[in-house]
């Protein structure tokens, strides 16, 4: 007889419940690292003088895209762009609600995103951080051209007017400064990544791990051998110079309903300041600075608002440059600054350059009104563009004008001192944008604005925050925001030309060429892989 045996069935395995958890955590580590990267870099912007955290925050966003293909490299790109941009750029939704802003920062990191792809490819070449770095300077100096003229917020160098590297600035302006930082924090990476592969391995090829090292010291080395390049001396002499700060009835776009309450107050803060030069309690200014929009009223069709600009004129006993809104009969409005002379009246005027698109113009404007109607009426009547550098002969200084949103793009402030300013001045209004951190970042330009171009900076502001700055970046006075004043202050005046003056765009077309020289050959390289037999 026969038994029948009954096979035993084995038992899956037991569930692992951490599992999934642990996968889904690896799935989400590099999108979150780049997003992180991206908040980093937020932070280590004004109002906040935390430079440094740049530097991990570049040290993240290559571990995110070290070895990523390309269509991932741009979804971390874009993530990062987004941890970046969304906090940064609140400011301009102040006002007229999110959905510009979100607008804005949604075209903006495309950039990044872009940017993010190019990185990627790059870190398979040897001396990748190189590469690397050069890859997000052109994302952007691309960024800062396109479109509507470019929006260069948020460009690497703004950030780190209280940074080791400020002094590159002078060498080779905002993209030399910027490529340093980016570097620095990619070879942080790559020298991190090389230690840990000696711990596993226990040896490390020396090529990889001194391009580590290099990535980091040589930008450091450098921003140390510029160092002398930051100077404040008074070349020229001094001037005494006075910033006005008159105020704003209220905060926001209703500030310009108030017209003639802000120049009132402007004609006031002026007069209080000639008294407090007669009385002794101020030294008398060589000449005087009105912020942007001070006078929103046309002085040349407005003879009582003409009158009581004369007025201040000539109280204080010296020219001033005075923020007009002009209105021709016919044609575009012109954003203004007009030299006004004790005796003269007003003679030179300086019209901004670089007018903000949706701001002072609106670009595509039936689209605009299609979709938002009360946002056209509002600008119902665009801006014209000037067409020469300002640069104002107050009481014999040379005085360069970059007016507000000019102070982000390099070309409008280093014509300025290639036509011969000795000082330059960034009349801005920042009213709309209540106490954002709009103003600080702004203001950081200025400050980098100074270092650049070794000239002292003076920033008048309707609102605040109303500074000026020494060639060293050094701010000496700054008014508080939404209060009147007036800061005096003795200043150097130079004439001596910075590298990064003399060589203007040179720098940055460098840089260009060889992130386009590094995607070439990534791409090279990349083809060249694809069509490479496999070995069986």
């Amino acid at each position: 007889m026969s038994a029948t045996m009954t096979p035993v069935e084995t038992p899956p395995p037991a569930s692992d419940p951490g599992r999934g958890g642990r996968k889904l955590l690896r799935r989400l580590a590099r999108p979150g690292a780049a997003a992180l990267s991206g908040v980093l870099l937020y932070t280590s912007f004004p109002p906040r003088a935390l430079w440094w955290l740049a530097l991990p925050a570049f040290a993240l966003l290559a571990w995110s895209l070290y070895g990523r293909r390309l269509r991932a490299g741009l979804g971390l790109g874009y993530l990062a762009g987004l941890g970046f941009l969304l906090p940064l750029l609140v400011w301009t939704g102040a006002e007229v609600g999110p959905g510009p802003w979100l607008a804005l920062v949604a075209v903006e990191a495309l950039f990044v995103a872009l940017t993010g792809l190019g990185i990627a490819a790059v870190t398979r070449l040897p001396l990748w951080p190189v590469w690397a770095a050069a890859v997000w300077i052109l994302g952007e100096a691309v960024r800062a051209r396109v479109p509507f003229g470019g929006f260069p917020w948020g460009k690497i160098a703004f950030g780190q007017a209280d940074s080791v590297f400020l002094p590159l600035a002078a060498i080779g302006g905002t993209p030399v400064l910027g490529f340093a930082v980016v570097l620095c924090g990619f070879g942080l990476y790559e020298a991190l990544r090389q230690v840990l592969a000696y711990r596993k391995s226990g040896r490390v090829p020396r090529r990889a791990a001194a391009a580590a090292a290099l990535t980091v010291l040589v930008p450091v080395a450098a921003a140390l051998a510029a160092l002398p390049l930051v100077d404040d001396s008074a070349e020229d002499g001094t001037a005494t110079v006075a910033a006005v700060q008159g105020n704003v009835p209220r905060a926001g776009l209703e500030f310009n309903a108030q017209r003639r309450a802000v120049l009132d107050n402007h004609v006031r803060r002026t007069l209080q300041l000639a008294a407090d030069v007669k009385a002794g309690k101020e030294p008398q200014p060589d000449f005087v600075l009105w912020p942007e929009n001070s006078s929103d009223i046309d002085p040349y069709s407005n003879a009582d608002a003409r009158l009581v600009i004369d007025e201040a004129v000539k109280a204080i006993g010296v020219p001033i440059s005075v923020g007009a809104v002009v209105s021709p009969p016919t044609g575009p409005l012109r954003n203004t600054q007009i030299l006004w002379d004790p005796e003269r009246g007003p003679t030179d005027t300086y019209d901004k350059r670089q007018i903000q698109p949706f701001g002072e113009y609106l670009p595509m404007r039936s689209l605009v009104r299609s979709i938002s109607p009360g946002y056209a009426d509002m600008v119902s009547r665009d801006f014209g563009r000037g067409s020469k550098p300002g640069v104002f002969d107050l009481a014999g200084t040379e005085v360069g004008l970059a007016t507000c949103y000019e102070a982000a793009f390099d070309w409008a402030v280093r014509d300025t001192v290639t036509h011969g300013a000795q000082l330059i001045s960034v009349p801005s209004n920042n009213a709309t944008f209540d106490r954002s951190e709009m103003t600080y970042q702004q203001l950081a330009m200025s400050r980098v604005r100074a270092v650049e171009h070794s000239r002292t900076v003076v920033v008048p502001v309707t609102s605040g925050v109303s500074a000026i700055i020494r060639p060293d970046g050094e701010i000496v006075e700054q008014t508080g925001m939404f209060v009147p004043g007036a800061l005096v202050a003795k200043v150097p005046l130079r004439s001596s030309i910075t590298p990064a003056t003399r060589l203007g765009t040179l720098p940055e077309g460098v840089l260009v060429a060889v992130a386009v020289a590094g995607l070439g050959w990534a791409t090279v390289r990349s083809v060249r892989d694809r069509r490479r037999p496999a070995v069986g």
